[in-house]
């Protein structure tokens, strides 16, 4: 059968204007929540009225949301690391280990990605407040642990399935231990499969707000729980400043991500 190449031509310009409209949907909240971080008007009034740098000179006098910063900082780069580490363990026993039970043993490790988060977020708030542990440091480190281990599972796990492993039995042979080759032949081998898993991690407890509100207490809130409390009581435009700054910082990680890919790629 012949092909309308007209016909195509036409369903590719109509593809692309669909795929620029999504994107515009995508994009312009983003927008308008910078463009008013810049309003001069007290409230979210778009267009704002004049352009102003105060909702950002607010935002960084307040310590209040610089100590809600710093502890998202603190659990989202406690949480990186430990889920980078025992993502890495078990997807290395889930790649070279053949045992029974192996593909249920992955599907636990990977409910948190398709349970829905609100009811994990109940379990874990009844389970921590009858361990005394609801409000901590060490409550918000686990639960966001959870929803970031199978991001590192995942990556690491297919890092692995390309890696070859005759490299690894190599340098066993050569006189390394089985750990030793692993971290110096298999770590730096698979380091792009690490470091995404480290970037989805970090975004995964950065951004995260369900868990966030029902582990957070009165003097412990991260940048999220603390914009959607703020946002509860006033309607202020340091709010959108804020919610300005938490996307930046997470576009900016997204960026990193790309460009240490790109140059893995070469």
């Amino acid at each position: 059968m012949l092909l309308d190449f007209d016909k195509l031509g036409g369903l590719k310009i109509v593809l692309i204007g669909l795929t620029a409209l999504v994107c515009l949907f995508l994009i312009l909240p983003i927008a308008f929540i910078a463009a008013l971080s810049f309003g001069s008007s007290q409230w979210l009034i778009f267009p704002p009225p004049s352009w102003t740098l105060k909702w950002y000179h607010d935002l960084f006098a307040d310590p209040r949301w610089l100590y809600s910063a710093w502890t998202s900082l603190k659990i989202a780069s406690i949480v990186t690391v430990l889920s980078v580490v025992i993502g890495f363990l078990a997807a290395l026993g889930l790649n070279r280990r053949d045992f029974y039970g192996r593909d249920a043993l992955r599907a636990l490790f990977l409910t948190p990605m398709i349970l829905p988060v609100v009811v994990l977020a109940v379990s874990l708030y009844a389970l921590f407040l009858k361990l005394g542990l609801a409000g901590t440091t060490f409550a918000f480190v686990i639960a966001h642990l959870l929803i970031a281990l199978p991001f590192s599972i995942i990556s690491i796990g297919n890092a692995l399935d390309g890696f070859d492993r005759s490299i690894e039995d190599a340098a066993i042979l050569c006189g390394a231990s089985p750990w030793e080759a692993r971290l110096r032949v298999t770590v730096p081998a698979v380091s792009h499969g690490i470091f995404a898993a480290a970037v989805f991690s970090f975004l995964a407890s950065w951004d995260e707000v369900v868990l966030a509100i029902f582990m957070a207490s009165p003097t412990l809130q991260t940048l999220p729980v603390k914009i959607w409390a703020t946002l509860r009581q006033d309607l202020t435009p340091v709010i959108a400043a804020a919610s300005t700054l938490l996307i930046a910082f997470t576009i900016l990680l997204m960026v990193l991500a790309a460009l240490f890919r790109k140059g893995r790629s070469k």
